[in-house]
């Protein structure tokens, strides 16, 4: 069978979307089914067939946000939901392409575009406005695009409202802050200066910060460069103000990644362009690690569009999007295998990991932690590889994975959300349940006390409960830490509610906590007076 689809877009295959069994009868089914029993206008109940009210039936799939594999299967079980719907602004779409392209409408970042552009990521996508539909909500699950976030950087912190506000705190020796000075705050303060635009993303490193707006355009301060983080500050070219970067200009960001020798963004329509550390051809082109132009990542995914990159200290992952499902990409330093390779080999170009296949894992989320990463399965299946010191690979012991491998000891705990660090991990399950693992050095993997009632600092090997972030009439839906190495790592745990709670170093007021005198660390988590909701 096929899908009704525009214009001269090829046909879709049902399966390209549909990679679960179809049950006898759905929820959605038995929906319709009562749709079409109802009868309006007359007192005496009989047939009532979907084509008599179709803008009904176009308000009830769009209204309820049907994701694009229900929008499928109710092509693939009724003619009527797969013929001409004769709607505007095609009547050659069929009343689920319909209900998808006006379900893509409401996204910020399929407002703005043009007619052109739409169809150019129409055929990037597979040819459907289901599987457009389908990118845009992947990019919006892993990324949390329109919803609140709150960053644990090197030091410094930076804190997203869902209205698009803007709080930074922490250390600011060079304007990370974006306060106009060099003054540490330890206080969540606005970033004043950004006042009536609304921000929707924003990306951390040593020394920097990049901020992105709902229309694509993209803010930095901080240190004045893409390249390098530990050498050559320029104390003269300091940015204490967010400025426009003005050679992104023409491309419509939605995602921006750091590292410690390297800047990446991703565009819309989910293509990748990196910044500096090309002098060795590392990311597939040849520049300096002054260089502020961005260049196209070349090789594979040229031609596949990206809904999540990651960067690690000197490696970056791509979760990349197909009709068929997810798949992860890496590119960099294959130092400890933190490529995913099987093999310890440096990569110029993106390439494929393929051992996800072998897992029948189908990605939905990545991280890449400094010297390690980690992988979340659409099945809530978790895989980590790299380095493996301190546990943070959570597999019972300090070796490296030179290839993905599955978290036994998180086989009972369906997760949605993973977060990795310098040598830390942690989980987040579907019910708000976290896990942490790794390197407990700072206190930042949230255990709170040792068998002397003190807070732990031991490593830890395998997943724990974090039992001081169970917390009643909240869940935790985002954990943020510190992903640099060098730094005292410190991290965030954000709620369904708005709420954030903060543990580990604090010595730069990066907690967003005032501590007592002398001390450092926070290992219980604490409330942070800032609401994101």
């Amino acid at each position: 069978m096929d899908a009704t689809t525009s214009g001269a877009s090829p046909p879709l295959p049902y399966h390209n979307i549909i990679d679960q069994p179809l049950s006898l009868i759905t929820p959605l089914q038995q929906t319709c089914q009562r749709l079409q029993r109802r009868c309006y206008g007359i007192s005496t109940p009989g047939e009532f067939p979907l084509a008599a009210h179709p803008s009904v039936v176009l308000h009830v799939l769009t209204s309820n946000h049907l994701d694009p594999q229900e929008l499928a299967y109710l092509e693939a079980t009724c003619k009527f939901f797969r013929q001409p719907a004769n709607f505007a602004p095609d009547t050659e779409l069929s009343m689920s392409e319909l209900a998808a392209l006006d379900m893509c409408q409401e996204r910020t970042i399929f407002k703005p575009m043009s007619f052109e552009e739409r169809e150019v990521l129409k055929q990037r996508c597979g040819g459907s406005w289901k599987l457009v539909l389908r990118f845009l909500l992947a990019g919006e699950y892993c990324s949390r695009r329109e919803k609140s976030q709150v960053l644990a950087g090197p030091g410094h912190s930076v804190a997203v409202t869902s209205k698009g506000e803007v709080y930074t705190f922490g250390s600011n020796s060079l304007g990370q802050l974006g306060h106009g000075t060099l003054v540490e705050e330890w206080k969540p303060r606005p970033v004043r200066s950004l006042q009536g635009i609304r921000i929707v993303q924003a990306a951390v490193g040593a020394g920097r910060t990049m901020l992105i707006s709902d229309t694509g355009r993209v803010y930095a301060f901080g240190k004045d460069t893409f390249g390098e983080t530990e050498f050559g500050v320029d104390w003269s070219k300091l940015l204490t103000t967010p400025q426009l970067i003005e050679s992104l200009k023409d491309v419509f960001v939605v995602q921006a990644a750091i590292g410690n020798f390297f800047t990446a963004v991703l565009s819309r329509e989910g293509r990748v362009y990196t910044f500096s550390w090309g002098s060795d051809e590392r990311l597939g082109h040849h520049t300096q690690l002054n260089d502020v132009e961005p260049h196209q990542l070349k090789g594979p995914l040229e031609n596949i569009p990206v809904v999540q990159i990651s960067a690690g200290h000197c490696y970056l992952l791509a979760l990349a999007y197909a009709p068929r499902g997810m798949s992860v990409y890496s590119v960099g330093c294959g130092l400890g295998g933190k490529l995913g390779h099987g093999t310890r080999s440096d990569e110029k170009y993106p390439k494929l990991i393929e051992e996800f296949h072998t897992l029948n894992l189908q990605p939905v989320m990545i991280s890449a932690g400094s010297w390690h990463a980690a992988v979340v399965g659409r099945d809530g299946r978790v895989c980590t590889w790299g380095w493996g010191r301190h546990g943070c690979l959570g597999h019972g012991n300090e070796d490296c994975a030179i290839a993905p491998k599955v978290v036994e000891a998180l086989s009972q705990v369906k997760v949605a959300h993973v977060a990795t660090g310098d040598y830390t991990t942690f989980a987040v399950s579907e019910d708000g349940n976290v896990y942490s693992f790794g390197n407990g050095e700072s206190l930042s993997l949230g255990h709170a006390t040792g068998a002397d009632g003190q807070p732990s600092r031991e490593n830890v090997l395998i997943p724990k409960l974090v039992t001081s972030l169970k917390l009643e009439k909240e869940k935790v839906v985002q954990i943020s830490l510190t992903n640099s190495v060098y730094w005292n790592a410190h991290t965030f745990a954000l709620t369904d509610n708005g709420n954030v709670y903060a543990f580990g170093s604090g010595d730069k007021g990066q907690l967003g906590i005032q501590l007592d005198m002398q001390q450092m660390e926070r290992g219980n988590p604490e409330q942070v007076e800032i609401d994101l909701s």
